[in-house]
């Protein structure tokens, strides 16, 4: 197969999670549902952040044969609140994700994996202009914070398309 003819697979990961924290405590508190774990962002990061920076390649007998990075290998997009959290209560994962962004910088030309979010994932179109533009600034500031650079885009999280503000 010639690399003109050769199939390509895009993928891009949305990953997002509500603040859960009560604002009067700034924790969060047991939530039954996610059981055995604390709460939902102990949980998703166990099942899906964390293997993801960490996926096993095995062979036919299950014999690990290398460790991926999943995040070196995709687009992706990480909601800000998502991330203060996972900087604090999984810094290994955040550590891996900020990496495979990096990683990707060098070997894309200056173009990273990573991709902007507005800050807390609100529907675009029913906020007023001002709420609009905070959530703009708010998401390119923390993505600005987190991976060092200027996001190249900004996921249309749930067709957020707006023709006029």
């Amino acid at each position: 197969m010639t690399k003109k003819n050769k199939p390509y697979l895009v993928v891009h990961g949305h990953f997002y999670q509500p603040p859960r924290e009560n604002p009067w405590l700034e924790a969060i508190e047991q939530q039954d549902s996610a059981s055995p774990f604390h709460d939902w962002n102990e949980r998703i990061t166990y099942e899906c952040y964390n293997p993801n920076s960490v996926s096993k390649i095995v062979n036919c007998e299950n014999k690990v044969l290398d460790l991926v990075n999943n995040y070196e290998l995709m687009s992706f997009n990480f909601g800000a609140t998502l991330m203060s959290w996972m900087e604090k209560h999984s810094p290994n994962a955040y550590e891996r994700i900020i990496k495979a962004d990096i990683k990707s910088v060098h070997e894309h030309n200056g173009h990273g994996n990573a991709m902007g979010q507005v800050y807390n994932h609100m529907i675009m179109p029913l906020a007023n202009y001002r709420d609009k533009q905070t959530q703009v600034i708010w998401g390119i500031m923390d993505f600005k914070y987190r991976f060092g650079r200027n996001p190249e885009g900004c996921g249309l999280l749930k067709r957020q398309l707006m023709m006029k503000h």
